[in-house]
């Protein structure tokens, strides 16, 4: 694992944990966020509804035995291209079950055609969010920083999640 968190690190990680998916928290009403307020809503695989369900999410964490929580302060525009890296590389060393978690929406295509399957199913994973996990809380059990960014100029916090058995 410490190699897992290494590498993550080595990617830009501000922050890279590793803890028990039972840590993970999941619920319907993060969800509600992506419905009504997010303008990506349904026009994405990867966002909700086409994304698993929050009950979806909390089985498959069972299947897990550990997970690392990887944050970023600040902009982090490849978060999608650096947990399939960071999957990969788990993967590479025997954690056959690797999954990745990714932060915000897909960019990979301009316009997602959701009556199609995935043009990119290689490169692309849902976020954390889009899944029905609550991240503020995830991040707050583990220890790490996550506060709400009240103005255009605070630095955000991204958070991603990679499930390793």
């Amino acid at each position: 694992m410490q190699a897992i968190i290494d590498e993550a690190k080595r990617m830009g990680a501000t922050h890279a944990v590793e803890i028990s998916p039972r840590d993970v928290v999941t619920a319907r009403w993060v969800r509600l966020k992506c419905r009504y307020g997010c303008p990506g809503y349904g026009r994405s695989l990867t966002c909700p509804p086409h994304s698993p369900t929050p009950e979806e999410t909390a089985a498959i964490l069972g299947e897990y035995r550990s997970a690392v929580l990887v944050h970023r302060r600040g902009d982090w525009p490849d978060c999608m291209d650096q947990m399939i890296s960071l999957e990969r590389f788990a993967f590479l060393r025997g954690y056959h079950k690797a999954f990745g978690f990714s932060c915000g929406p897909c960019r990979l295509c301009e316009e997602c055609d959701t009556k199609k399957p995935c043009a990119h199913p290689d490169r692309v994973r849902p976020s954390m969010e889009a899944c029905g996990i609550d991240v503020f809380e995830t991040a707050s059990r583990a220890g790490l920083p996550i506060d709400v960014a009240t103005e255009r100029s605070d630095i955000p916090d991204y958070y991603a999640l990679l499930l390793v058995e």
